[in-house]
């Protein structure tokens, strides 16, 4: 079973593809990084065929460029800057950076090892081309778009009789169903409701005159632990001041839970208060950080209204609705909804992910504060940086 292209184009990816790129253009050009696969979910198979047509499509993203007007439209956009688009026009895909193949163990293995600045990009487009390339193959495609109709029309008819009364922005395109299926969804959600404020999807933010939505990752936090200079439990503070340096108070939100909130806090002092706009959850309680980041704000003379708290982690409408009533009126709040709304099926969804787990041939990781969402390859590592970050909240608490 052969597939048509998926990825048609390099704006099909999140806006802070380019917003963490533009940083390590800027600053960080020296770093290399390696990317790891992993399938989260229990009992999925991903046959040679699957991994033939991955490759395939693989080959297919490493011949594509940007275009003019894609290129036209980025610079478009308020903080991203003339010399990084230079640069763009310039970029594509180099296909030696990507490799993938079944394990002896029968696992999909998919590494991306090259220059931080090109190696990065690659992760949303490979997440699009797997999930895509499993669901076409392992499922009939047809019945299962008809599910997702369904559900979307559910969703919007409850976005519309004041069931769901919050402003959300549509994050899906690394899980989505399709590339055809994520157009659908953003196209009626901003056509025929009036809740979804932007799209992270550039592609789909330029077709249809909707606001890219996006600041950072967790990679951009871990690659500072790839730096020798920089001490482990300090990464936050040196992400923070580059951000901040290069965007100039600028396309603020900021993620509080790479190396732990807790850590995070000790950064996240008067001038980075001031400086950001907001902050982003994405693991643990989200009632319980909602509840310590406004006590922060409040810790500055920071009135908790003029911020915005984001939240991200595996929300659906529901959780979303919860947590809006919960905290309307005592601060901003948004919400980034993504795999629910592209791709909720009668299938359970994949959870897959591509992390940054080398930098300079050290090895990083991401802590956040849910334990189970901890990833390193590097055990020993891992261990060494709980205990940097222990011993840093410790001290200055």
């Amino acid at each position: 079973m052969k597939l048509k292209p998926i990825v048609e184009s390099l704006l099909d990816t999140d806006l802070y593809k380019f917003n963490m790129d533009q940083v390590i253009f800027h600053k960080h050009t020296d770093l290399c990084g390696q990317y790891f696969f992993k399938c989260r979910n229990s009992d999925i198979v991903f046959t040679p065929e699957i991994v033939e047509e991955i490759n395939e499509q693989i080959d297919h993203l490493c011949t594509l460029s940007f275009k003019k007007d894609e290129l036209d439209y980025l610079r478009s956009i308020r903080f991203i800057k003339n010399d990084y688009v230079e640069f763009l026009r310039l970029w594509r895909p180099i296909r030696d950076y990507v490799k993938a193949e079944l394990t002896a163990e029968g696992e999909l293995s998919v590494v991306v090892d090259g220059p931080l600045f090109s190696a990065m990009q690659f992760e949303i487009y490979l997440l699009e081309i797997i999930n895509e390339v499993y669901f076409r193959m392992t499922y009939d495609y047809d019945v299962l778009r008809a599910s997702a109709e369904r559900k979307l029309d559910e969703k919007i008819k409850a976005l519309n009789d004041g069931t769901y009364t919050f402003k959300f922005a549509e994050f899906g395109c690394r899980r989505r169903l399709s590339r055809e299926w994520e157009d659908v969804v953003v196209k009626r959600l901003v056509t025929e409701t009036k809740s979804c404020v932007g799209t992270s999807n550039v592609y789909l933010a330029k077709k249809y005159n909707v606001t890219p939505i996006g600041t950072y990752a967790h990679e951009f936090v871990q690659m500072y632990q790839g730096i020798d200079s920089i001490p482990l439990a300090y990464t936050n503070y040196y992400a923070m001041k580059d951000w901040y340096n290069e965007y100039d108070g600028d396309n603020g939100t900021a993620l509080t839970d790479t190396v732990t909130t807790d850590l995070f806090l000790l950064d996240f002092k008067r001038s980075m208060v001031n400086n950001y706009s907001g902050v982003r959850h994405d693991s643990g309680d989200p009632y319980a950080w909602g509840e310590k980041i406004i006590e922060h704000y409040k810790k500055y003379g920071v009135d908790p209204k003029t911020k915005m708290l984001l939240f991200s982690d595996s929300l659906d409408f529901d959780r979303a609705q919860k947590l809006y009533e919960y905290f309307s009126g005592r601060t901003k709040i948004s919400f980034g909804i993504g795999t629910f709304v592209t791709n909720d099926t009668d299938e359970p969804p994949l959870n897959i992910v591509i992390k940054l787990q080398y930098v300079n041939g050290r090895p990083v990781a991401k802590l956040s504060d849910t334990p189970g969402k901890a990833m390193c390859r590097d055990k020993q590592y891992l261990e060494y940086l709980k205990r940097s970050v222990s011993f840093r909240i410790n001290r200055e608490k």
